[in-house]
């Protein structure tokens, strides 16, 4: 008998245009199961179902596997999660635009080449291969942009300090060190690891006259990302991709490098500190930013709760460069060292945006959590019922190149 609000397989594949056989397919596949199955084994929809279709219709014609699939989709409809699944699945769709366009004008060189009887530049070819090769790095992405954009939602939205991080570490910090920029002393600006450029975007309009701003990292995906987001301020920004133990620009070019929340994942910090002090110029300064042993504790109590074998991150970062240790490992480098700590802590009474977040991490929770995703959901729900307070020990050290 069928239920209401349930769709047979050959209704739901109707509606949704694809055959019965595609939807058998992915059920076998354990990429979408029915939400019903009845005792003589008839498989039901609902209209949820049709939102995990179209990510996975989606990621398919954007060239994905369906084992990359299989882990880039979760089982849950909450608007939340569909608004941040959708505008991810925008930016990879622009990805594949602008790949596109570059493979339509190597194309359209090579043939003017073919028609004027030039010699072939087979180099030129040969990138073009790699351009249509380019789906490999998609998955990454998709996860890296997931992953940040998960981390700042949650520190946005459910913080107890009124001044988000970055118009804080904006105005503590950034500002004064940039605010008598002039024609005669312009200020150039590196940022190393900018992600999604959530620093400027918070704080572009409070940002002087007569200040450039280099916003680089290792993801080129990031960096097609902002570049586009800042679009209308190329006077502003320019944008570059390369791995800050290896920083390709001159020495004494900068005079504000930063770094935030970067320098516990390098695998040679003191080489990065020696990079950075060799751009910036005599007098220049280094903003990193980092976390102390107390960061975040309770969610990390709260998963070992639900599973004791889930590990968040495979080492505690802070033991690498932390608060407590960060100022002994800058001082080899730089002088007149300060650390400025963020008064702060997250207070949430919503399951979603911590489900997010924990998913997010660099551990190998998704082993133990995506299997049992339902019965995690209720869990951290049972949590938040009575609001769920969890310390933030970040800050930032600030240093110097002497003169």
């Amino acid at each position: 008998m069928k239920k209401t609000g349930y769709y047979s397989s050959g209704q739901f594949a109707r509606m949704a245009k694809v055959t019965v056989r595609t939807i058998r397919f992915y059920d076998k596949q354990n990429i979408l199961k029915p939400s019903y199955l009845s005792p003589s084994g008839a498989r039901f929809y609902t209209d949820s179902d049709f939102v995990k279709l179209q990510q996975i219709l989606l990621l398919k014609y954007l060239g994905f596997s369906l084992d990359d699939i299989r882990g880039m989709i979760i089982d849950d409809v909450d608007v939340s999660f569909l608004r941040n699944s959708l505008t991810l699945q925008r930016k990879l769709v622009a990805d594949r635009i602008e790949q596109m366009q570059l493979v339509e004008e190597a194309i359209d060189q090579t043939v003017a080449a073919m028609e004027e009887d030039k010699a072939l530049d087979w180099s030129h070819l040969l990138h073009l291969i790699h351009l249509t090769g380019m789906e490999k790095s998609y998955k990454s992405q998709y996860a890296n942009a997931s992953n940040i954009a998960a981390r700042i939602r949650l520190h946005r939205d459910y913080s107890t300090n009124p001044m988000g991080w970055f118009p804080w570490m904006f105005q503590e910090s950034i500002l004064p060190l940039i605010q008598n920029a002039s024609p005669e002393k312009p200020i150039r600006i590196l940022e190393l690891g900018c992600g999604d450029g959530s620093l400027w975007k918070d704080n572009l309009s409070h940002l002087p006259e007569y200040v450039t701003v280099t916003l680089s990292d290792i993801s080129e995906g990031m960096i097609r990302d902002v570049r586009r987001d800042f679009l209308l301020h190329k006077d502003i920004f320019t944008f570059d991709t390369f791995d800050c133990h290896r920083i390709p620009y001159e020495a004494n070019t900068f005079d504000l490098v930063i770094a935030n929340h970067l320098l516990f994942y390098c695998e040679d910090i003191p080489r990065v500190c020696q990079e950075v002090l060799r751009v910036l110029r005599p007098g220049g300064a280094f903003l990193c930013s980092t976390y102390g042993d107390a960061h975040m504790q309770e969610i990390t109590s709260l998963v070992q709760e639900f599973d004791q074998r889930i590990l968040l991150s495979a080492e505690n970062l802070y033991d690498r460069f932390g608060l407590d240790n960060g100022s002994t490992v800058l001082a080899e480098h730089f002088t007149n060292l300060t650390l400025h700590r963020y008064e702060d802590a997250i207070v949430i009474d919503q399951a979603e945006p911590l489900v997010e977040y924990i998913l997010s991490c660099h551990g190998n929770q998704n082993q133990h959590i995506v299997d049992r995703y339902h019965e995690f959901r209720q869990f951290v729900e049972r949590k938040v019922q009575k609001k769920y307070r969890i310390t933030k020990d970040a800050g930032f050290f600030l240093c110097f190149k002497p003169n």
